[in-house]
């Protein structure tokens, strides 16, 4: 990723119930940041940027709140206060969490962001500029409003004093709408040099519709896009010296936050890996003792995928068992258990033997949720399948979890309200 301007005005300062504003005289105005060529390109940039780079990032936010939430991670330093809360989940996760805090604010100040430069589009007039920084700017939107309802019961959409908090399904419909808004430019926005260019816009539009319609649990579209997704096409988030992966650069580099819990991968021993799945040694470093990562995150500058081959089988083996369709579903699954690391775009392979389990919707649907957690770990998702699998929620023997849903931080609450109860657990 190369070191760009981020005119993205409200970068520290916007939270969703507050709406007064604060005038920096040394700084460009809101009108002249979109209102040009270079100013709307810039803030397209800088979306990524506040996406994927820095602790602040919700990339760092999910990859290590759901780590832990979902027992993926370990804490090797108890002196990341806010990690070892997530750590320990239930009620000792407090309103003050600064990943918490994180991935509320930036995620909100991206769907905002983004929203300006879509209002504002029609300031570019070369069609490919035009087309590939509206579709740039409806993914970081949909990633936001997308990731938001998997940790927070309900989230608001609209920046505004005291804004109203809107359902998980308004949410949702939200994130497909701006995502379904871009189809008719996705043959245009190919991209052009000033704008980063590290995502592949059409099959990143697809990929993300598959997944949240999969969250939404429509089957049926879920499979529509998974099936238009090319999957020999990378689509990642780039880093280099200047702009560094987060979790390779706070954590596994330095080994000072957080590395793998163990070659369970967090799971309970009837669904822990076969020691023989090779994807094992792609996520773990072979041999090593305690666990390190591997896989993404072992250098500062390798990228991160936007979504994984992998997801996009497992997502149509998902929707057909959910469809009491078994056969294609095992023959979904199948590729996922039988892929080599050769014949992945990004070296992801089990190597195993196909699904030799019961052809019933239940273990059909473990198995699935099982290679989910292993085909993709560390990717933030884990919470989200957790609960849509109905595996053992917080508070119950036997947990899988330690939290169900992420309480409103502070900056919401107090500057809001309309912001709801906080969940139990």
């Amino acid at each position: 990723m190369k070191k760009i301007f981020i005119p993205i005005l409200s970068f520290a300062l916007l939270f969703a119930g507050c709406s007064e504003d604060f005038l920096d005289p040394t700084k460009p105005s809101q009108e002249l940041v979109v209102g040009t060529r270079d100013g709307i390109i810039g803030a397209a940039n800088g979306l990524q940027q506040l996406w994927s780079v820095d602790r602040l990032s919700p990339v760092y936010s999910t990859v290590t709140g759901n780590g832990f939430t979902t027992k993926e991670l370990r804490l090797i330093n108890a002196g990341n206060v806010d990690e070892g809360e997530l750590s320990v989940g239930g009620e000792v996760l407090s309103t003050k969490n600064g990943l918490v805090n994180n991935l509320w604010s930036q995620c909100l100040i991206i769907n905002s962001e983004s929203q300006k430069i879509l209002d504002n589009i029609n300031v570019l007039t070369i069609e490919t500029e035009k087309a590939s920084v509206f579709v740039h700017a409806s993914v970081f939107k949909a990633l936001a409003l997308s990731t938001l309802v998997q940790y927070y019961q309900s989230v608001p959409l609209k920046t505004e004093k005291n804004a109203v908090f809107n359902t998980r399904a308004e949410v949702i419909t939200a994130a497909i709408d701006v995502l379904k808004a871009t189809e008719s430019s996705l043959d245009k926005a190919t991209g052009f040099t000033g704008l980063a260019n590290s995502m592949n816009y059409k099959n990143t539009v697809y990929a993300l519709l598959a997944r949240i319609y999969t969250i939404a649990g429509d089957n049926d579209n879920a499979l529509k896009y998974a099936n238009l997704v090319d999957l020999n096409i990378k689509s990642v988030f780039g880093y280099d010296q200047i702009g560094v992966n987060p979790i390779a650069f706070v954590s596994i580099t330095t080994n000072n936050v957080f590395q793998p819990v163990n070659l369970t991968l967090g799971l309970p021993a009837s669904i822990a890996p076969d020691s023989n799945d090779e994807r094992l040694n792609f996520y773990i470093k072979p041999a090593s003792n305690p666990t390190t990562a591997t896989g993404f995150f072992d250098s500062n500058t390798k990228s991160i995928p936007v979504y994984l081959p992998g997801e996009m089988m497992l997502i149509k083996a998902e929707a057909y068992a959910r469809k009491d369709n078994f056969t294609q579903a095992v023959i979904e699954l199948n590729k996922v258990l039988t892929k080599t690391a050769s014949g992945d775009v990004y070296g992801i392979g089990a190597n195993l033997l196909p699904y030799s389990g019961a052809i019933t919707k239940d273990a059909i649907l473990q198995e699935i949720y099982r290679n989910r957690c292993i085909e993709m770990y560390m990717s933030g998702l884990k919470l989200e399948d957790s609960r849509r699998f109905n595996r053992t929620g917080a508070g119950v023997a036997g947990a899988e979890r330690n939290r169900n849903w992420y309480p409103y931080p502070d900056s919401e609450r107090n500057n809001n309200t309309n912001t709801p109860a906080d969940p139990a657990i």
